[in-house]
């Protein structure tokens, strides 16, 4: 994968926690969250392979059951679209893992038609098409590279017309969706080293410092992400210490119910 490039935006990466693709990845016995990364704008951002490889070592994980169902409904507030676009193509990653091919090719369709909904359905449909495409085919590999190029070609549409704040919604969406799902998979199989990958307090500052300048933005979910970070921050900014299982727990609830709000009405 290719994702993590010298000239990427912060805002393309933030399926950080979730885009787990490297079967086979080589992972040291101690987890540094700083070494499977890369500094990009002053934020510290995972890579992904890196960190899937690592989850898959801490025990066989049913992809199946992280798969879902719920895509969200239709909205027409651009912030609120932005959100569940983000959250979506996450959900792409996660259904490419548990190889459900049905699931990849309903959320191939649902990314286009909410890329249509913020105004760059032209820059994703042939995207979109060769997600289905791929996904007919069972090309796994051919999947997530086309998921990559998505998240990077609704970046570069939203930069064009000026709509960088839609695009940052976009990867904290994203973010989100990632989190719920490695708490998830780090609560039932956890380890200190697991724990260790949700270490990430650079992005969540850098998160919240953006939702700070997005007061135009009235709308409830973006407050309530908000407070939310707030209480996430002090369970994974740790300084040197361990994340322990309880704050790995209360952060899967506190994303588990922020992703529902994304994709249900207010």
């Amino acid at each position: 994968m290719t994702l993590f490039t010298k000239c990427i935006k912060v805002s393309v990466i933030a399926l950080s926690g979730l885009i787990l693709c490297a079967q086979g990845a080589q992972v040291p016995q101690h987890i540094d969250i700083k070494q499977l990364s890369k500094t990009v704008e002053d934020v510290v951002v995972p890579l992904p392979n890196e960190i899937f490889g690592a989850l898959n070592k801490l025990g066989a994980v049913n992809w199946k059951e992280h798969v879902r169902s719920d895509k969200g409904i239709n909205f027409t507030e651009r912030p609120r679209i932005a959100l569940l676009l983000g959250t979506v193509i996450a959900d792409g990653f996660v259904a490419v893992q548990a190889e459900d091919a049905p699931a990849v090719k309903e959320i191939g369709q649902r990314v286009l038609a909410l890329a249509r909904g913020i105004g760059v359905g032209s820059s994703i449909t042939p995207h979109a098409k060769a997600i289905i495409e791929a996904a007919d085919k069972r090309n796994w590999e051919g999947v997530r590279q086309e998921l990559d190029r998505t998240q990077n070609s609704v970046q570069q549409a939203m930069n064009e017309v000026h709509d960088e704040k839609l695009s940052q919604l976009v990867s904290l969406g994203g973010w989100l969706r990632g989190t719920e799902v490695l708490t998830s998979v780090v609560t039932k199989h956890f380890s200190t080293d697991g724990a260790e990958l949700l270490h990430q307090p650079d992005l969540l500052s850098y998160f919240q410092t953006r939702l700070q300048g997005m007061p135009e933005f009235n709308v409830p979910i973006i407050h309530e992400i908000q407070d939310a970070l707030v209480q996430v921050k002090p369970l994974i900014d740790v300084g040197n210490a361990r994340i322990p299982p309880e704050s790995v727990k209360k952060i899967n609830e506190i994303t588990t119910r922020l992703g529902n709000g994304i994709v249900t009405r207010d």
